[in-house]
């Protein structure tokens, strides 16, 4: 019988992280102090983060640890399976052999438990008692919302509004889960204020609740800051997913020809393709491909500059493809990938030609999400089918062309809360949104003046 999975046993989930930092083509831009434009000091984030965390940030470490505490978790899902869609294949006719990581296997049906944990358990560990954050489409809300009650914490998720009313079993299962769960922009801090008194009826973005969440944290002293995406010590967190698709990938005798991921804030993306990126500067033709929604276009139509990571102002800057920190995209159901920047690690390999980027709009991948539910049985959030999207365009192309091809893409979650989506585009409800090109200039018109 043909092989439909790859599976690795507990005891070989890696023990440490894997930190690219150190195999970066060019030196990574430091994030910079807006009020001097120097360099940040990392004391200054000891506000909102324990130091554990910090030293992460700025590791040059090639591997990091990971806690046994940690380990023990992660090893009641992990690792997950490596599949072949090889029904896909079939249907789509195709030479090329197509696998993915399942990361919906996870709890919370998605790759960001794989962060959510390790910062639950350090915050922990330097007695913090309360954790506040932001959330998209809520699959980040739900793991971290998960990892406090693991490591007993409190939870307070600030969730962007278009989605908090889109999804409101995600709100269900963050509560389940003892979390407190509110839509942003919220009249409960500042940000969320300002935000309300220009547009009462503002969507949302991450880049508002970043700045809400933040608020909260830096504000109480028994409460820290987490995030689930575009900062380094999240991205090297979310390494245990391809380090063990490269062992599973040995297990399938075959080796990716072109690695694919979704891309919003860059996290599960680089979980999946990191630890190839010392295998391609070895000389291995690998392709490590971002997607990214037409609606938020960050790598294809921003720029490469110095941003605040979130739309008030509160971070420090980052340098990034960014579309602005004002920048507010379409209530798109792809709520993990509105955000208006790209984790700079991320950036700064797709500037440097390591990192290919592509977008579609949101009726392609869902077009694509339905014909691989209907091949493969699974249906996958709405964040991944852009993946899925791009994965059948390369598979189609190597039927085009004759050739063989392996695609390995990230399966970075299931859709199951995301009926409603799946509802409005079979309806025929669902339009695509292409962010003008004034809104876009209008936008970066908005950059701070720094590096």
């Amino acid at each position: 019988m043909d092989e439909h999975k790859y599976l690795l046993l507990e005891r070989d989930l890696p023990k440490s992280w894997y930190n690219v930092i150190p195999d970066l083509p060019a030196p990574f831009p430091p994030p910079l102090n807006p009020a001097t434009g120097q360099p940040a000091n990392p004391g200054d984030l000891e506000a909102i983060f324990p130091v554990a965390l910090i030293e992460q940030e700025v590791s040059g470490a090639p591997a990091v640890p990971i806690p046994e505490p940690v380990r023990e978790v992660l090893g009641a899902w992990r690792p997950t399976p490596l599949c072949r869609a090889r029904r896909l294949e079939k249907a789509l006719g195709t030479p090329a052999k197509v696998f993915y990581k399942n990361e919906g296997v996870s709890p919370a049906g998605s790759h960001k438990l794989n962060t959510s944990l390790p910062q639950a358990y350090f915050n922990k560990e330097q007695g913090v008692r309360r954790l506040a954050t932001e959330t998209g489409a809520g699959q980040w809300g739900s793991a971290l919302a998960f990892a406090c009650q693991v490591f007993g914490l409190e939870c307070m998720v600030y969730m962007v509004k278009c989605s908090y009313f889109q999804k409101p079993h995600r709100r269900t299962m963050m509560e389940c889960w003892g979390a407190n769960c509110i839509p942003s922009p919220s009249d409960r801090t500042q940000a969320g204020r300002s935000v309300l008194a220009q547009d009462p009826e503002c969507p949302g973005s991450l880049g508002i609740a970043i700045s809400e969440a933040v608020e909260d944290a830096a504000l109480r002293k028994d409460t820290n800051y987490s995030l689930g995406s575009v900062l380094n010590h999240v991205l090297l967190h979310q390494t245990v997913i391809g380090q063990e698709a490269i062992a599973q990938m040995k297990l399938a005798g075959a080796f990716p020809d072109v690695v694919i991921g979704c891309c919003g804030g860059g996290s599960n993306f680089a979980g999946l393709a990191f630890p190839f990126v010392p295998l391609k500067a070895g000389g291995k033709k690998i392709r490590l491909v971002a997607v990214e929604p037409a609606a938020c276009p960050t790598m294809t139509r921003g720029v490469y500059a110095y941003d605040f990571g979130d739309s008030s102002g509160m971070t420090p800057l980052l340098k990034m493809d960014t579309l602005g920190h004002t920048f507010i995209p379409a209530g798109i159901h792809a709520g993990g990938l509105r955000y208006h920047g790209m984790a700079p690690l991320v950036s700064l390999l797709h500037r440097s030609g390591v990192v290919e980027a592509v977008s579609y709009p949101q009726l392609k991948c869902f077009d694509a999400a339905i014909q691989f539910a209907r091949a493969e049985g699974i249906i996958v959030a709405p964040e991944t089918s852009h993946a899925v999207c791009c994965v059948i365009e390369e598979a189609l192309k190597a039927k085009e062309e004759g050739k063989e091809k392996v695609i390995l893409f990230n399966l970075s979650g299931h859709g199951h809360f995301d009926m409603a989506a799946y509802e409005k585009y079979l309806a025929g409800e669902l339009s695509d949104y292409e962010h003008p090109e004034e809104k876009i200039r209008e936008a970066l018109a908005h950059l701070p003046k720094a590096g």
